[in-house]
């Protein structure tokens, strides 16, 4: 029985936009029925151990053009974790176009753990967020995160770098603070083709994110480094059931069919080589998937392997096509995170910082 799960719900195929890093697949009109998702919300209640907890999360397409159908999944979640026993933890990413009544209830529920995907700079995000139609949705994704900072939802932006975008990354940060946006998760864009001049923008763009980490602690975050200063702080970073990837985690497309990792859902194929056994209607629990393979143990001898994120399976797997081999490009964005993580750490005199032997093989 696990202490944590997490259970991912492509709920819809459905989306409003054309995004042109989009990794989900076709834009077909396929959502999940209400019956499938139960079905796997009660799975996932069954491989949890009594008072564990239950992480679940719904994207898309893009998941608030069915609010309806979230709101009844999300109730039902509710109780029956609550009969249970166990606790609940609900997250969702959008992309922030969909503010309508129903996506409105949805996104200010307070258990929920809100995303809104936004590139930064307007001109960033409307070269590649637009509309079917073509048109860019800056403006609108930005009213809507006004709006929600306005009701009190502490929401996180999500904004995808890409190598024709990564040197204008702390730049975007600023423009999101500067309209209130406290938590910043930047995603690399994995499926792109990083060359070497794109590599070293990222780390001079890392070496100037990190500059507004500092500036903005305590009251303003940003994920690359909260996470590694945790880990050389020795505090450890918030448990969670990512990254699983099928040990512990589970997503499920709206076919009901089973993934490690809701990125590697695709086109939701008979072929796909990374869709687990089964079918979520098959099994009382998902105590019994195939344990997913180790990372290399070429990592292990690394010097800062135990805080590296290149342990994540399917980051991997986009890269280089082998679940437990990271690329260059991972390794290179978790030493640049990890290193300017520690300068700024023994910029602030931080306590933990004389007793972690890794900072002298940092300068």
């Amino acid at each position: 029985m696990y202490e944590r799960f997490g259970l991912v719900l492509m709920v819809t195929r459905t989306c409003n936009l054309r995004c042109a890093y989009c990794y989900v697949g076709a834009k077909s009109g396929e959502t999940m029925d209400l019956s499938l998702g139960r079905a796997a919300i009660d799975r996932a209640v069954r491989s949890l151990a009594p008072g564990g907890t239950l992480e679940l999360g719904f994207l898309g397409g893009e998941p608030l053009l069915v609010a309806d159908r979230i709101a009844e999944l999300i109730d039902h979640a509710r109780a029956a974790t609550r009969q249970a026993g166990l606790r609940l933890a609900i997250s969702m990413t959008t992309n922030g176009t969909v503010a309508d009544e129903p996506a409105w209830r949805v996104m200010t529920a307070l258990d929920v753990q809100l995303t809104v995907s936004h590139d930064g700079l307007p001109e960033v995000h409307d070269r590649y967020r637009r509309a079917a139609d073509g048109r860019g949705t800056s403006a609108q994704v930005t009213d809507t995160l006004a709006r929600l900072l306005a009701a009190g939802v502490d929401v996180q932006v999500a904004m995808v770098v890409r190598p024709n975008n990564v040197a204008r990354l702390p730049e975007g940060i600023v423009w999101l603070r500067r309209r209130g946006v406290r938590h910043v998760v930047p995603s690399l864009d994995l499926w792109a083709q990083w060359d070497p001049p794109a590599a070293r923008e990222l780390e001079a763009a890392i070496a100037r994110a990190a500059d507004l980490w500092h500036e903005g602690l305590p009251t303003c975050s940003i994920s690359w480094f909260d996470e590694k200063a945790a880990r050389l702080a020795g505090v450890g970073a918030t448990a969670t059931a990512r990254c699983g990837f099928g040990d512990g985690e589970v997503a499920v497309s709206p076919s009901g069919r089973l993934y490690p990792c809701e990125r590697l859902i695709g086109d939701d194929g008979l072929d796909n080589p990374m869709r687990l056994p089964g079918h979520v209607l098959e099994g009382d629990d998902f105590l019994h998937l195939p344990k997913p393979a180790a990372v290399g143990s070429g990592c292990s001898s690394c010097g800062i392997h135990a805080d590296c994120n290149t342990f994540c399976r399917c980051g991997n797997y986009v890269r280089t096509g082998d679940v437990s081999r990271p690329d260059g490009l991972l390794c290179l964005w978790n030493k640049a995170c990890h290193d300017q993580t520690a300068r700024i750490l023994r910029k602030m005199s931080c306590p933990c910082a004389s007793s972690l032997s890794v900072f002298s093989s940092l300068s």
